[in-house]
């Protein structure tokens, strides 16, 4: 009977164990499905891990890398900024030349050779300032910041050389031409180097206004 009994407390004492388990086994199961993969989570983590990796990376936020300019450099742009204070006086003074001669040109004078004296200054300051500027720029082709302002004043400026080259064409140089033939040619000289200046002015002003 003792025999009996031991075994049967025994059973007894592990019924709650395994009613446990049994409601367990009924229960369907939550736990994390491991064949699954959360593409959003993944994609987040990465992007996290990237920007973590380049701001820690020597110590210091990443940023763009900065253009270096050659001494070179900064020769040229003295040369062509102060180069070009030159330009509205000699503007004004070929202005004030080519008018008188145009009103009347019987009294030219010394007028005449003053005037193609200051033309080719301009053309000569022109051609110093084209090169300069159009090397730096070429230098700085690395320097998003001011990029597209200094590509307008560039653009501005090669169309104001041809327009200086084109005003040096169309002068006319003698008054034995035919009547008609020479006041055409001076109406379009006049008006060529009318437009050049407007185009360089615009330019040089654009620049000016924004300190560079």
């Amino acid at each position: 009977m003792r025999r009996l009994c031991v075994p049967a407390l025994v059973l007894v004492a592990a019924l709650p164990s395994l009613a446990s388990a049994a409601e367990v086994a009924l229960v369907p199961s939550r736990a994390h499905d491991v064949w699954r993969i959360d593409f959003a989570k993944l994609a987040q983590a990465q992007d996290s891990d990237t920007t973590n990796q380049a701001a820690s990376q020597d110590g210091a936020p990443a940023h763009a890398v900065a253009v270096t300019y050659s001494p070179a450099y900064e020769t040229r742009r003295k040369i062509h900024k102060y180069a070009s204070f030159a330009t509205l006086p000699l503007f004004a003074t070929e202005l004030w030349l080519g008018q008188s001669l145009y009103n009347d040109p019987t009294q030219a004078g010394n007028k005449k050779a003053l005037h193609a004296t200051v033309g080719a200054g301009i053309i000569g300051l022109f051609g110093v300032n084209t090169v300069t500027g159009v090397w730096n720029m070429w230098e700085a082709r690395g320097e998003p910041k001011g990029r597209t302002l200094h590509l307008i004043h560039g653009l501005l400026m090669l169309a104001a050389d041809a327009g200086f080259v084109d005003t040096w064409a169309t002068a006319p140089h003698t008054r034995g031409q035919a009547g008609l033939t020479f006041a055409a040619n001076e109406q379009t000289h006049r008006n060529v180097a009318l437009t050049s200046m407007g185009l360089a002015t615009a330019s040089y002003v654009i620049m000016l206004f924004h300190n560079r």
